[in-house]
């Protein structure tokens, strides 16, 4: 078992940045191979936006050059540094992990608004 807790969303101008925490604990932590960040704004669907695994990062588009992922394995923590947000980014995001037997595990979600 794996539970996953965010921290850090909250209110933010456009242009400002946030730094979303993510950290794991449980049983099974050690056998987390993926982790990452989703977001779901209103209306629709979950999408991906930055997964670290293996030391390889993948970004969605909408995010290239703004958001950077970063992961601590030793302390199972993973991060998520936005800048340059825009009220586009405006969503509930949540912390993703996977294990090396596939299950995923999904963290409660933090909101994260960007308005002026």
């Amino acid at each position: 078992q794996v539970q996953l807790v965010e921290s850090g969303g909250g209110l933010v101008q456009p242009g400002g940045s946030l730094r979303l925490s993510c950290a794991a604990s449980g049983r099974s932590i050690f056998s987390i191979d993926d982790m990452g960040w989703y977001r779901q704004a209103p209306g629709k669907q979950r999408e991906l936006v930055a997964l670290t695994s293996g030391g390889v990062t993948n970004y969605a588009d909408s995010v290239k050059e703004r958001f950077t992922i970063s992961r601590d394995s030793a302390k199972n923590n993973v991060y998520l540094q936005m800048n340059s947000l825009k009220p586009e980014d405006t969503a509930v995001y949540y912390c993703y992990a996977r294990t090396t037997y596939l299950r995923a595990y999904w963290g409660q979600g933090t909101q994260v608004t960007v308005s002026s």
